[in-house]
């Protein structure tokens, strides 16, 4: 049966501030789903209460229907995987590297010394390797695997940074605002490549995307929560939150509208 990710009536207060306030959504396996809302709605506490870095006050989360009690260093070994805001590359690291180092949980001699090529773990290195450059391939940017990040537009930069992510091999997967910095053309790029992510032929994940270009939002997610000032205010497709009265007066206006266009 499918679950997926939960949460359950979450609460999260700072001093005399509410940023969450009874909030429940459902990621189910191999789905998209959006989280959407004005700056300030609540939707960077929620992804740091998914990450552990922010424990609820009230409420409470579950990974196919079991207690979840998720812990920053632990995330990827329950299948959790996240990009930043930005990119967060290593700037010291070739492409290939900052990407092999999003599967080092699973180097069985420690990713440092396969990423030194050391004689215990040449078999952890060449896994890793063709790993991560499959991953590359996958995303178009495989030309530049042996490249600085800094060297790079943008646009590849963030394509590098999904890249680490899925070299996790995420059930879940945690984007938050991938589209920012990005023209128009790159915005529908990455649409496609975010699509395909619930359906790779290898390690499908379910996507949590938080983001505030409708365009994107409208093109990719199967179902979208919308926030405002820590509350849920409306849930649904696409099509039915465009049609929202509430939501479309109050927070979207004519970007709905455009973006459906």
């Amino acid at each position: 049966m499918e679950r997926g990710l939960e949460l359950h009536h979450i609460g999260v207060r700072f001093g005399g501030l509410t940023a969450l306030d009874d909030v429940s959504l459902r990621v189910p396996p191999n789905r998209v789903v959006g989280v959407i809302g004005p700056n300030g709605a609540g939707k960077t506490t929620l992804f740091n209460v998914i990450c552990g870095f922010v424990a609820p006050e009230t409420g409470s989360l579950t990974l196919d229907g079991r207690p979840l009690r998720p812990r920053p260093h632990r995330l990827t070994r329950l299948g959790i995987a996240r990009t930043l805001q930005g990119t967060g590359l290593f700037a010291g690291l070739s492409v290939l590297e900052n990407v092999m180092t999003g599967a080092s949980h699973t180097a069985r001699a420690g990713f440092v010394p396969a990423l030194l090529g050391l004689p215990a773990s040449d078999r952890d290195e060449r896994r890793l390797r063709g790993d991560a450059l499959a991953i590359l391939d996958e995303l178009g940017i495989a030309e530049h695997a042996e490249a600085a990040p800094t060297t790079l537009p943008f646009a590849v930069r963030q394509r590098v940074a999904l890249a680490r992510a899925l070299a996790a091999r995420p059930r879940l997967l945690l984007l938050d605002e991938p589209a920012g910095g990005l023209g128009a053309d790159d915005i529908a790029e990455l649409a496609e490549l975010v699509r395909q992510l619930p359906r790779r032929e290898t390690d499908p994940c379910a996507v949590l995307l938080v983001e505030h270009h409708m365009d994107l939002v409208m093109a990719v997610c199967d179902e979208l929560v919308v926030l405002d000032f820590g509350r849920v205010i409306a849930a649904g497709t696409p099509d039915e939150i465009r049609d929202d009265p509430a939501v479309t007066d109050a927070y979207l206006g004519a970007t709905v509208e455009e973006a459906s266009q």
